[in-house]
């Protein structure tokens, strides 16, 4: 409790410019200012072309149809990670396959495959190289479309960061 007091002393002994902004890390919103002139200050912002700054949204002064494009671009890099760790999942499927078919080749002897975690069943080789054949042609199918979806994604990315880019320095 002693600290509690305490502290609150030393809050209200400190001495700050009067604009609660006093750099020493004290929040001084709630204390009054008297002494502090305000009519030396306008406050309005009539006659002014742009919005007031807003310290917790640097994009504020902006138009809304930049804040918008930047809200997309945001959503389209967030897509984009997605696509690629996608891409990245289906390129090691691929090599996981690559190398099954490698193995699987050079066996002369019985085959067995793995279903879930538990079960080994007995097959062919002819089986299992053809099942790997068919996985792999469909991995590479989607990883096609994947490389197709991430140039557009990547050309829509620069479009709409040049016409931002545009925007803004104009």
């Amino acid at each position: 409790m002693e600290n509690n007091e305490e502290q609150n002393n030393n809050e209200e002994k400190h001495e700050c410019c009067g604009s609660g902004n006093c750099g020493s890390g004290h929040d001084h919103s709630d204390q009054s200012h008297e002494g502090h002139d305000h009519s030396a200050h306008d406050h309005s912002h009539e006659g002014h072309d742009h919005a007031p700054v807003d310290p917790q949204n640097p994009f504020a002064n902006l138009s809304e149809d930049i804040q918008r494009k930047i809200q997309e671009l945001q959503m389209m890099e967030q897509s984009f990670q997605q696509l690629m760790m996608q891409k990245n999942t289906f390129s090691m499927e691929i090599n996981e396959t690559e190398h099954i078919l490698a193995e699987v080749e050079k066996t002369s002897g019985e085959v067995s495959r793995i279903i879930g975690n538990q079960v080994v069943i007995k097959s062919t080789k002819e089986d299992i190289l053809e099942d790997m054949k068919k996985k792999k042609e469909l991995l590479e199918t989607r990883m096609k479309t994947i490389d197709e979806q991430e140039k557009e994604f990547t050309e829509k990315m620069e479009s709409v960061r040049e016409e931002v880019m545009k925007e803004i320095q104009a």
